[in-house]
């Protein structure tokens, strides 16, 4: 600890593993060296940054890369070994060339994954339209409490209002297919 009371840099503390309430009860000198601050917070971890779909499926490009050409190379030996083989100049298995198969489930699997990230943004997209397109407003995510009258250029709604809204939807939805399930039961002749 430096004269602050603050740990030095490569310095490590004799507390660590310790949590910091049974650092203050074991020493209780540790409150006068902080200083009038009080205990320091401690560092807490990095927020993790959440990716979206895109740029996923663009750092998959690079493994994809690798991966195709791992495939052609174990490609590229497999024919050449069956062809000595073929030949009759290697007699023995001694040298068995490297797993084809293992190297395409490889590569599909990128495959797959970069697909289900492309599909997965596509309905993002498709979602974000018709959100777009059947509710106008912006909602205001991070309020819980009813808004005041927001400006006349930009209504906003609450998210409880939100909610009511997209509820009224639902039921609205079920009513109109409720109603047309009842009167394609009244046309068809009942048996």
């Amino acid at each position: 600890m430096n004269m602050h009371g603050m740990p030095q840099p490569g310095v490590v503390p004799s507390g660590v593993g310790v949590s910091p309430i049974m650092m203050q009860q074991v020493s209780p000198q540790m409150g006068q060296m902080m200083g009038p601050a009080g205990p320091q917070q401690p560092p807490q971890p990095p927020p993790i940054e959440k990716i979206d779909n895109i740029s996923k499926a663009k750092s998959l490009v690079g493994p994809l890369r690798e991966s195709l050409s791992a495939t052609i190379k174990a490609a590229a030996q497999n024919l050449h070994h069956n062809n000595m083989t073929d030949i009759g100049t290697i007699k023995g298995d001694n040298s068995a060339p490297p797993r084809f198969d293992k190297y395409l489930e490889e590569f599909y699997s990128i495959c797959d994954q970069i697909e289900l990230h492309l599909k997965t943004s596509i309905q993002c997209i498709q979602q974000s339209t018709s959100s777009n397109h059947f509710l106008p407003l912006t909602v205001a995510a991070t309020r819980v409490d009813p808004m005041p009258h927001p400006p006349p250029d930009n209504p906003m709604l609450s998210y409880p209002q939100y909610l009511s809204t997209v509820r009224s939807q639902i039921a609205y939805a079920k009513e109109i297919h409720d109603t047309l399930i009842c009167a394609a039961q009244n046309i068809s002749p009942s048996e």
